[in-house]
């Protein structure tokens, strides 16, 4: 894997503001704060094929476009604890044959908080010869220091040794959150630009009033940074593993006054609207909360029609956006009754277009 060219990096992330800055230039969008990345070492998550060619054993990456395939030894983008586990696994891993036969990809889940998800995934089936080869694995790891959960993965078999989770802490602002992330579910990839989005998201919401509904709550990530800042917050989330790990979330930061609620964006649309009623929501009566700010996280998309006249009716809006041209499509609906009152450039990926954006919408008087 080539060196970062992180010598270019202020000069990529100023075409990248420049790109943002004229994205919003029609809507009388405010001076960006842009949010640096870390140069290199930032991507807490990471995946490879793993290549066999003889006794050799390596990760590899493809390039879909050139139709080529690398050999990845080591790897900058990744969390310096990503490395170092790379380096001490494969050898364990040649030197077991019912651990690296048939074993097709490696998924790595890391922290600032020390602890690493390791998912091996198989064209065959997981036998208890490689449950107890596994096992002694993990203790080996150990013993170089890895505080490491191990994950086999085939068809229809998902077997973890312990859990498949790891606990992150993450300091907002001064305070330490906690945060349990399932192995396989989504989490912020970028961990420092993460705590950025997050102390950005309180400043916004510092001193408003009433309630927060969040669509899109994931594992409780803007929930638990933003709950001290409303009288309650009611999150939704469709993805049961992240459901539960919210629930964790709330108790392990002590946190009494979020509502998580397993239903999807739409859903909640039709139930606000009053056009269905659901058993998820016995014992919510959406009435009685005073939500007069809306934080919406949608995937690359965008907002669907209905859930965006629905959130185009509340006073203050906060939008995260991984796609800053369907952004673009909603704010043609949404800047007719709002205004952009702050905005800013998160750089999730460095050395990509990718372009990760913060809006605050202010209801226009």
């Amino acid at each position: 894997m080539p060196h970062l060219p992180t010598q270019d990096y202020p000069t990529l992330l100023h075409a990248k503001r420049e790109r943002l800055q004229a994205l919003l230039a029609p809507f009388n969008a405010p001076e960006l704060a842009v949010f640096a990345s870390p140069t290199q070492h930032f991507r807490m998550r990471a995946e490879f094929r793993i290549w066999h060619e003889g006794d050799e054993l390596y990760h590899v990456m493809f390039d879909a476009e050139r139709g080529e395939r690398y050999r990845v030894d080591s790897f900058p983008v990744a969390s310096q604890l990503i490395n170092a586990m790379m380096t001490a696994l494969l050898p364990e891993l040649k030197a077991e044959d019912v651990l690296r036969r048939k074993l097709f990809q490696i998924d790595y889940l890391s922290t600032l908080s020390g602890q690493i998800a390791v998912s091996l995934l198989y064209h065959k089936p997981l036998s208890d010869e490689w449950v107890r080869a596994a096992r002694e694995l993990k203790v080996r790891l150990q013993a170089q220091g890895f505080e490491v959960q191990l994950i086999g993965r085939a068809r229809k078999q998902k077997i973890c040794l312990d859990h498949d989770w790891v606990d992150e802490t993450l300091t907002v602002n001064g305070r330490a959150l906690h945060y349990r992330q399932i192995e396989n579910s989504f989490t912020q990839p970028n961990a420092a630009m993460n705590i950025h989005m997050l102390q950005w998201a309180q400043h916004c919401t510092q001193g408003e009033q009433g309630d927060l509904l969040e669509l899109y709550c994931g594992n409780g990530n803007f929930s638990i940074a933003l709950a001290g800042n409303f009288e309650r917050v009611l999150a939704t989330e469709i993805a049961k593993s992240s459901v539960h790990a919210a629930q964790h979330n709330l108790q392990a930061n002590g946190i009494d006054n979020v509502r998580i609620i397993r239903m999807s964006a739409q859903e909640v649309t039709q139930a606000l609207n009053g056009e269905r009623t659901f058993n998820r929501l016995q014992g919510v009566d959406l009435r009685d909360y005073r939500c007069h700010t809306v934080l919406v996280d949608p995937p690359r998309a965008g907002l669907d029609d209905a859930t965006l006249e629905m959130v185009s009716h509340y006073p203050q809006i906060l939008y995260i956006s991984c796609n800053p041209h369907t952004l673009v499509e909603n704010l043609k609906t949404l800047c007719q009754t709002h205004r952009i009152a702050q905005a800013a450039l998160f750089d999730q990926f460095p050395y990509t277009d990718h372009i990760e954006t913060g809006v605050w919408l202010v209801q226009r008087d």
